[in-house]
């Protein structure tokens, strides 16, 4: 179709957000006609929503920003039963407490990036355990299960790569697109919902949803994917090689989260900056053309803004600062990661290997040795070349702190109580 007439598809054209819709020219109508309700479920797998969702978070952000109601969908119904999508085994199955407190964890990032109230365009959160753990299995199979064709769900990549490999798929997993094709006509039951988005991984089971929908209640839905962001050199988004991004900051400091952004490869900044930021399209186009040790403070800028985003203005201002003081005046920053030491363990000459572990800078003593093998490790911004080093009381500084550093972009502090 030619470039869409509705500020919502407008905006997330422009800036990457859209992958492929069921029908782009209706839905385009339909916003352009008047106030849209859409969702986008996020399972309570974890404690923690990481950065691989927040790309769908800022898709419901911008729906929301261009007159538009947003639906967050808890999984707590679904995550008893985990998504086999592109998963190569079963996820662990939960227990209802453990996805109750999952479920508490995640709640809160949503407040950062939309609105909830009862006006119009106002979020709201629901959760499909709501109508999931009531289902009657027998009658629930009779009324929906015709619907589905085991033949088409076989075909679908999520299915079907799991079956190529001869890796294990369960029928408790096999269910789970027909209970989220529910989810789908539930909420447009309840909510009016008519659009459901998700990543490109999910248009199957998204488009079971549009056509239960149809089948069953004679009603025209939506869906649309975004594309699935990895790094220009093909590394998943959210994740490193220290682990998970997490947005909650009892999971990943705000500073090593700045740090992340800042650390985006070359040829990714413009495009993370569209797609995770608000910044005009014109200042984006800017920035993305600059080169050289330039391009350097466009990426400070992604992770300030990002950071802001996730969590606010002020602790993302605070982890630029410690950065910069960090990296570029040699400063023990205050509000670098920061771990408690009595000051008898460094009385009694703590190994710079334990050190690096309890701050977080090494996952075991094994990678630790090699950190200081490799040469990356550093006390006080001073090689360590011995794996056998100690900590000494004279390493504290006048603050009261001793400066561990991984390379040249990890740091942290031990603080002595």
């Amino acid at each position: 179709m030619s470039t869409p007439r509705s500020d919502f598809l407008n905006a997330i054209m422009d800036r990457g957000f859209f992958h492929q819709c069921t029908d782009l020219e209706a839905l385009d109508q339909e916003c352009l006609d008047g106030m849209v309700t859409a969702y986008i479920g996020f399972d309570c797998t974890a404690d923690s929503l990481h950065v691989g969702s927040l790309l769908q978070i800022m898709l419901l952000r911008w729906l929301q920003k261009t007159g538009h109601k947003p639906i967050v969908l808890m999984g707590g119904g679904t995550s008893k039963v985990g998504d086999p999508s592109f998963k190569d085994e079963a996820r662990k199955l939960l227990s209802d407490d453990e996805i109750a407190d999952n479920k508490a964890g995640i709640q809160s990032v949503f407040d950062k990036y939309l609105s909830f109230g009862d006006g119009p365009t106002d979020a709201v959160m629901v959760d499909n355990a709501d109508w999931l753990d009531g289902l009657h299995y027998i009658p629930f199979l009779r009324k929906y299960g015709a619907h589905f064709s085991v033949n088409r769900m076989l075909s679908f990549d999520s299915v079907k790569l799991r079956l190529e490999r001869e890796q294990s798929l369960s029928f408790l997993e096999f269910n789970y697109m027909i209970l989220q094709a529910y989810d789908f006509l539930e909420l447009r039951r309840r909510y009016g919902c008519v659009l459901q988005m998700g990543g490109s991984d999910q248009w199957g089971n998204i488009v079971n949803g549009v056509e239960l929908t149809r089948r069953v209640d004679q009603q025209t839905i939506y869906g649309l994917t975004s594309p699935l962001i990895t790094s220009a050199s093909g590394a998943k988004m959210g994740k490193t090689a220290q682990g998970a991004v997490w947005l909650n900051t009892d999971r990943l400091s705000v500073y090593d989260f700045w740090q992340y952004w800042r650390n985006t490869e070359d040829a990714d900044v413009g495009r993370f900056l569209r797609l995770f930021t608000e910044l005009p399209l014109d200042e984006i186009a800017r920035m993305e053309a600059l080169d050289g040790a330039e391009i350097n403070e466009a990426k400070k800028t992604l992770a300030t803004e990002v950071t802001a985003l996730c969590h606010g203005r002020a602790a993302a201002e605070e982890a630029a600062i410690t950065a910069r003081q960090t990296f570029e005046a040699g400063q023990a920053a205050e509000g670098l990661p920061t771990v408690d030491v009595t000051r008898a363990d460094i009385e009694s000459g703590q190994a710079v290997i334990d050190a690096l572990v309890h701050a977080g800078l090494a996952i075991s003593k094994g990678e630790a040795r090699r950190l200081i093998r490799g040469g990356g490790a550093r006390v006080n911004d001073a090689a360590v070349n011995d794996e056998a080093a100690t900590l000494a009381l004279s390493d504290i500084s006048a603050e009261g702190v001793v400066k561990l550093s991984a390379g040249k972009k990890r740091h942290a502090l031990l603080r002595v109580v």
